[in-house]
């Protein structure tokens, strides 16, 4: 569906006009009916057995986790200002927070799920003090485990888990003497003289918080998003890494849905998400708003400038600044496999809402084992837990590489890769 396409919708007579959201007009104000607000509670009864919810327990243990850890990082930081000879007023309000992004931010996280969390800094804050000094505080701390740092990544992290709970911890450091307790990253001006990485490291969080104040209702849009994402996982279409999408992706997918449709209620949108996109003329790339220059001079997603982004097969942008395609990963194969896989969801939707199926038809997993005729089977062993970790991780980065080579052979029509990996058995590879 091409994006100019949408049909214009007339006000409605003499009530107030509705906010506009997105980069078109939507293509239907309708109010859900009843049996809208049914087929919503059928999709969440659904939905419960693939521990999609969580409940209040675990909910109040990531507040309080992220509690103690946001402590952690206001203490670090004012031994870190006290050691730069920093005067004792300033110390008492240098700040420093920890900012969450991803799943967990938007609200859609599932039971056991990790969060993505940012560590904001203020400017004497250096990277190289939460490598190290921050890195051993946490390593002194008995409630944390696992703890491993990667410096050298496209985006560095520390990984650990903090009293049972996975955090993905990056790190930006702002051009600000102190970080006010109530800081909106959303603002572009925050990237005006920071380092390429720590850009990166606020991108997660920027985009998070543009998704969601770029949707008309945000009850409406998170379980939609839980509905897709949980769909996507059970058909082995959800991994960026591999080249198909990933979370970020899929929420702006279902964002873009919630502003043509901005009345309509969960089970309505994920029957309208794929409406749209087994519809949607690819290469069009979505977009939630409008891409803004920033006079920052970064390098933003634009094909009419960058020749590489013309290749881009399903562009999805990002809608902060600067602006990233974040489904350059996807290929021929992943996108035709995505494109099939938009379609049945369209025609098990219409079974459902016509009252010919049940949701759990929507969740089945595709038989993809019976599905072709020639399998490739690739099998990664290593001689101790750790070293096997970090090669299966090596692995899996370069699974995309083999795929690439595959399309390119004229006899190969199609390279679908499976996204779920299987535990060996452990007596054959003892080398």
């Amino acid at each position: 569906m091409k994006e100019m396409s949408a049909s214009r919708t007339s006000m409605l007579g003499g009530q107030q006009p509705q906010k506009h959201y997105g980069v078109t007009s939507p293509i239907s104000l309708a109010h859900p009916k009843e049996s809208d607000h049914m087929y919503t509670q059928k999709l969440i009864e659904a939905m419960k057995p693939f521990g999609v919810f969580e409940d209040e327990v675990e909910q109040n243990h990531r507040l309080a986790v992220l509690g103690k850890l946001n402590s952690l990082v206001r203490e670090w930081i004012a031994e870190i200002s006290e050691e730069k000879d920093l005067p004792p007023s300033a110390i008492a309000n240098v700040g420093g927070n920890i900012f969450t992004f991803g799943s967990y931010r938007l609200g859609v996280h599932t039971k056991g799920a990790d969060i993505d969390a940012l560590c904001v800094a203020p400017r004497h804050v250096q990277r190289e003090d939460f490598f190290q000094s921050f890195f051993e505080k946490l390593k002194k701390h008995e409630e944390i485990k696992d703890l491993r740092a990667v410096e050298d990544a496209f985006v560095p992290v520390i990984k650990f888990k903090f009293d049972g709970i996975e955090i993905d911890l990056l790190f930006a450091r702002l051009a600000l003497q102190c970080i006010p307790e109530n800081l909106d990253l959303r603002g572009d001006s925050h990237l005006r003289n920071l380092d390429i990485r720590c850009i990166r490291s606020l991108n997660g969080c920027r985009v998070t918080d543009e998704i969601l104040s770029l949707v008309p209702n945000k009850e409406n849009f998170r379980l939609t998003l839980r509905a897709i994402k949980l769909w996507a996982k059970r058909r082995g279409i959800y991994s960026n890494m591999l080249g198909f999408l990933g979370g970020v992706s899929w929420a702006m997918l279902v964002a873009r849905t919630c502003q043509l449709y901005p009345n309509a209620v969960a089970a309505t949108l994920v029957h309208k998400f794929f409406l749209v996109f087994s519809k949607w003329e690819w290469p069009n790339a979505v977009l939630l708003k409008q891409p803004e220059e920033s006079n920052l001079n970064l390098p933003v997603w634009d094909p009419r400038v960058n020749p590489s982004d013309r290749y881009h097969l399903m562009p999805i942008i990002t809608p902060a600044y600067p602006q990233q395609n974040s489904t350059y990963n996807v290929s021929t194969s992943t996108r035709t496999i995505m494109s099939e896989e938009f379609r049945t969801g369209l025609s098990v939707t219409d079974e459902i809402l016509r009252g010919k199926a049940e949701w759990p038809k929507l969740f089945e997993p595709p038989n993809f084992f019976q599905k072709y005729k020639h399998y490739i089977v690739l099998t990664a062993s290593a001689s101790t837990e750790e070293n096997h970790l970090e090669w299966i991780g090596l692995v899996e980065s370069k699974i995309r590489v083999l795929i690439g080579n595959l399309e390119r052979n004229e006899y190969i029509t199609l390279a679908h890769v499976n996204p779920q990996s299987f535990p060996g058995s452990k007596d054959s590879h003892s080398e």
